[in-house]
C-alpha cells in the first residue's frame, strides 16, 4: 500500500513538474501571483526591521548577533582559543578518550572511562552515533557551502563595497561560538534507536532541555514549531532554490533552452539524490566527505592561484577592505549584504544559530557532547573566514582597476552595471574567476551543481528530521518525505517559483527565534559539558606523562 501511495505521489508531483516546464511563463507566474500575498506577509513578520543607525535591520539579525557575542563572551572566546584542539580532534588526537570496549560479563560494548562508569549521554548502550567527526563536519558543511559562497559574497561586495569583507569575516568568527552551542546540545539530548540511528537537533533539545527547567510544555511547542519550520525550509530553499540555480547555470553554460531542458536536468539531479539519501546519515556522510572536500579544493584552489597572479595588488585589496570596513557603505554592505541579503537567497554562509546543523552533527560517534560542538566550531570558519573571503578577494582584485561600479542601491539587490548592462550574484563571480582563469566559467558550473547537490543531500536529512517529529519514525513517513523531496528538486528545476522559495526562506530564519531562546537557556549545560570533556584530557595527558617518566 505504501509502495502504491508513493508511485502516484511521485507520478503526480513529475506531472506537476513537467507541465511547469511546458508552462514556465504561465503557471508558474500564476502560482508565484497567489502565493506572493501570503509570503509578503510571513515574511512581513519573521524579517521585519527596526531602524538603527538609519537603516532598517531586521530583528532576526539583531537576534542572531546578540547570541552570536553573548555566547563568545560567555565561554571566553572558545571559537579562538579552542580552534586547534578542534582540529585536534577532527585529526582523532583524542579518539582514545572516546575508547569503548566489551563487557566481560554481558558481552555488550560499553563505554569505558576513568571512572569506570558509562555515561548517560546515550539512551542506548552500545550505540554511540552514526558518523565520524569528520563525516559529522563534512556533512554539515555540505549544506552551508553551496552558492552563497559565491552568489552572497559578490552581492554584498556589490551592495557595500569591499569593506563588507571585514564585517562577513567578523559574522563568521562569532558565529562560530553559536555553532558551538548548538551542536554541543545536539549531541547531549540526541535519542538513538535499538538499531543505533540517531535522532537530534533543535527539536530534542528544546523538549528535553525545557523538560528538565519544568517548562516541557514550552519546549514541545517550540520544537513542534521548529520541526514545521525545518520541513518548509528544507523543500524550498534547501532544494527547489537550489535546483533552479544549478539548472539556471547549467542552462546558461550550455546554451539549452529551460522548459523540458530543465524538467530533464530536475530528474538527472531527484535520481542522484535519491540514490544518496536512501541510505540516510549515514550514506550522507559519506559521500558529503568526499564531495565537500574536493569542491572546497577545487575552488579555494582557483581562488588562491588568481590571488597568487596578483599578489602585487594585494595589499591595495586588504587596504581598501580595512579602509571601507567603517564607512557608511561598508556597515551597509556588511549587514545589508551578507546577512539581509544572504538570509533572503538561503546564503546566510554558516547557518550559525539557526541549528540546522546540529541535527548533523548529533549522529557523531563520540561519548562527549562538547567534543562534536568544538569540531562544528570549524565550519563557519572553513565556510565563511575562509571560503567566502578568498571569493571577495578575487572579486576585489578584479574591479581594482574599475571593471565596474559598486551599486548604491540597496533595493537594486546588488546588480552592478558592466558594459551597461546589469550582472548580479554568480555572475558576477564568474566573471571575475574567468578574467584570471579563461573557461573558468565551466568549472565554476560543476561548482555549483555540486554545491547545490551536496546541500539538498544534508538539508533533505535536516527535514526528514523534522517530519520524524510531526508524523513519527515510521517507514510510511520517511518514505513520504523523501519522495516529496525528489519531486521538488523536479519542480524546483523546472519553474521559478520565487514566492514559494521566499516563503520557504522565511521559515529557515524562523527557527532562529525558538533556537537562539534555547541556547540561552541551556548554556549552563554546554559549560558542564565543557568542563567534562577538558577533565578528561587532562586525565589522558597525566596517564601518558606517568607512562614515560615511568619507561624513562
Amino acid at each position: 500500500m505504501a509502495r502504491r501511495i508513493t508511485t502516484v505521489l511521485l507520478l503526480w508531483l513529475a506531472a506537476l513538474g513537467r507541465l511547469l516546464a511546458q508552462e514556465s511563463e504561465g503557471l508558474d507566474a500564476r502560482i508565484n501571483e497567489a502565493v506572493k500575498p501570503v509570503t509578503d506577509k510571513i515574511e512581513g513578520v519573521v524579517f521585519y526591521a527596526v531602524k538603527l543607525f538609519g537603516q532598517d535591520v531586521p530583528i532576526v539579525l539583531i537576534v542572531l548577533i546578540l547570541g552570536a557575542l553573548y555566547f563568545t563572551l560567555r565561554f571566553g572566546f572558545i571559537n579562538i582559543r579552542k580552534l586547534g584542539l578542534s582540529i585536534d580532534i577532527i585529526r582523532g588526537k583524542y579518539d582514545n578518550i572516546d575508547e569503548h570496549v566489551r563487557d566481560p560479563v554481558t558481552g555488550d560494548w560499553v563505554w569505558h572511562t576513568e571512572e569506570g562508569d558509562i555515561p548517560d549521554t546515550e539512551r542506548v548502550e552500545g550505540h554511540h552515533g552514526e558518523v565520524s567527526h569528520f563525516q559529522a563536519l563534512t556533512a554539515a558543511l555540505s549544506a552551508t557551502v553551496g552558492l552563497g559562497n559565491i552568489a552572497g559574497v559578490a552581492i554584498a561586495i556589490a551592495l557595500g563595497g569591499p569593506g563588507a569583507t571585514f564585517w562577513m569575516i567578523l559574522a563568521g568568527f562569532i558565529g562560530m561560538s553559536s555553532k558551538f552551542v548548538e551542536c554541543t546540545l545536539g549531541v547531549k539530548y540526541r535519542e538513538i534507536e535499538p538499531d543505533g540511528t540517531v535522532h537530534g537537533g533543535p527539536m530534542y533539545y528544546l523538549a528535553k532541555g525545557f523538560a528538565e527547567r519544568g517548562v516541557g510544555w514550552l519546549g514541545k511547542a517550540f520544537a513542534i514549531f521548529y520541526a514545521i519550520m525545518v520541513v518548509g525550509g528544507s523543500f524550498g530553499g534547501g532544494n527547489m532554490f537550489q535546483a533552479n540555480q544549478a539548472a539556471a547555470q547549467f542552462m546558461t553554460l550550455t546554451g539549452f533552452d529551460a522548459g523540458y531542458a530543465g524538467f530533464l536536468f530536475g530528474l538527472l539531479m531527484a535520481f542522484l539524490v535519491g540514490i544518496v539519501i536512501i541510505g540516510g546519515i549515514k550514506r550522507i556522510g559519506s559521500v558529503a566527505e568526499k564531495i565537500v572536500p574536493f569542491m572546497a579544493v577545487m575552488y579555494v584552489g582557483a581562488g588562491l592561484i588568481i590571488l597568487l597572479m596578483n599578489v602585487k595588488v594585494l595589499p591595495t585589496a586588504v587596504a581598501q577592505i580595512l579602509d571601507g570596513a567603517f564607512t557608511g557603505r561598508g556597515i551597509m554592505g556588511g549587514i545589508a549584504g551578507v546577512v539581509i541579503q544572504g538570509f533572503r537567497r538561503a546564503a546566510f554562509s554558516n547557518e550559525a544559530g539557526v541549528g540546522s546543523a546540529a541535527i548533523a552533527h548529533s549522529a557523531v560517534k563520540t561519548k562527549y557532547p562538547v567534543s562534536e560542538g568544538l569540531v562544528a566550531m570549524i565550519g563557519p570558519f572553513v565556510d565563511t573566514v575562509v571560503i567566502c573571503t578568498i571569493t571577495a578577494l578575487v572579486i576585489i582584485v578584479y574591479n581594482i582597476d574599475g571593471h565596474f561600479a559598486y551599486s548604491t542601491d540597496v533595493a537594486a539587490g546588488g546588480k552592478v552595471l558592466i558594459g551597461g548592462k546589469a550582472v548580479e550574484g554568480v555572475d558576477l563571480t564568474s566573471m571575475a574567476f574567468d578574467a584570471a582563469i579563461p573557461g573558468f566559467s565551466y568549472l565554476l558550473t560543476i561548482a555549483v551543481i555540486l554545491f547545490a547537490f551536496s546541500t539538498m543531500l544534508s538539508w533533505s536529512y535536516y527535514g526528514l528530521q523534522g517530519w520524524k517529529v510531526l508524523f513519527g519514525r515510521g517507514k510510511m513517513a520517511d518514505t513520504v518525505y523523501k519522495v516529496l523531496f525528489l519531486a521538488f528538486v523536479v519542480i524546483g528545476s523546472s519553474a521559478s517559483l520565487g514566492a514559494v522559495v521566499g516563503f520557504s526562506d522565511a521559515m529557515i530564519f524562523a527557527m532562529i527565534f525558538p533556537n537562539m531562546i534555547g541556547l540561552i537557556v541551556l548554556a549552563p549545560e554546554v559549560r558542564k559539558e565543557l568542563n567534562r570533556f577538558l577533565a578528561a584530557i587532562r586525565r589522558v595527558q597525566a596517564r601518558v606523562r606517568r607512562n614515560d617518566v615511568l619507561d624513562g
